[in-house]
């Protein structure tokens, strides 16, 4: 019977958004991603990318993408410059003007100095610059990046994502699946999350952290505690393993925070503490949050 791995999905994205699209590994993401610009044939459904059905005219659609995806397709015994020239070509693009977009793109992702070696011969965080450089030869309208910087150093994904701020300011669609989530709480305008091939919240970023985020309270005590006395269970408080540290999780949305009753209740239990500070919840705690319930 085969596996189902998408079920009832319906997801509209904007012209010039950046979509970060989140999920466990067998989530779906990747497959979304293999429909959309041609990899694989759904079943059922439709997808249109800028008005062209992309399953039933699927050359007009695929145009208009560029697509970097999660495993190396380069071909090893091409240069770099080749590689670029070549897939330009493959589009139709005029050879002049390929070649200039080329030169572009190698110099844009510090690829110059590269340009006459065979991408067999580069790194793995090298070959993945040339594949994102690649996917823009023919200067798609929307760019899907999947898991793009896996592999790659901390400076080279800085770099990435210096072009990608270029591409974005100039109205070019992206959409992005990764595993740093750092990355989508950065650069995305709204946050999708995929599980078990279903969508299950898509939702503008702000939004997203301002409803389901939370903020923990930490106190750092002025001596160590063995357990939290039983008048405090109320807070559901956690003590770190080493006992100097206690840390309270409330809901900014509601009316009362509970911080002041509860720093009176300290005061009350004899738990005296040198200084506090506070951290909002990032975007990976709500995503594990979410796709575990």
């Amino acid at each position: 019977t085969g596996t189902e791995a998408l079920r009832g999905v319906s997801l509209q994205i904007e012209s010039g958004e950046f979509f970060g699209l989140l999920g466990p590994n067998g989530a779906g993401k990747s497959t979304l991603i293999h429909c959309t610009t041609g990899l694989a044939q759904p079943t059922s459904g439709s997808i249109r990318i800028f008005g062209h059905d992309a399953i039933d005219h699927y050359e007009e659609a695929r145009l208009a993408v560029g697509l970097a995806p999660q495993e190396p397709n380069v071909d090893h015994f091409l240069t770099c410059a080749e590689t670029l020239d070549y897939h330009g070509g493959y589009f139709g693009m005029p050879r002049r003007d390929r070649q200039e977009r080329s030169r572009e793109l190698l110099d844009a992702f510090s690829l110059t100095s590269k340009k006459d070696e065979r991408t067999r011969t580069l790194s793995g965080g090298m070959k993945r610059r040339v594949m994102i450089a690649k996917a823009l030869s023919h200067e798609p309208q929307i760019l899907f990046l999947d898991e793009p910087t896996a592999g790659v150093d901390v400076e080279l994904r800085k770099g990435m994502w210096e072009v990608v701020r270029t591409l974005r300011a100039a109205g070019v669609t992206v959409i992005l699946t990764t595993h740093y989530i750092e990355e989508a709480e950065e650069m995305a305008d709204r946050i999708g999350v995929i599980n078990k091939g279903e969508i299950i919240l898509v939702e503008d970023k702000a939004t997203l952290m301002q409803q389901l985020g939370k903020k923990r309270l930490k106190l750092h005590l002025l001596g160590k505690v063995t357990a939290i006395p039983p008048g405090l269970s109320d807070y559901n408080l956690e003590l770190t393993a080493d006992g100097d540290q206690l840390i309270y999780t409330y809901d900014t949305k509601s009316e009362r925070t509970g911080i002041t009753s509860l720093l009176g209740d300290l005061r009350e239990a004899g738990i005296r503490f040198s200084d506090l500070d506070t951290t909002q919840s990032s975007l990976e705690d709500i995503f594990v949050s979410l796709v575990r319930k």
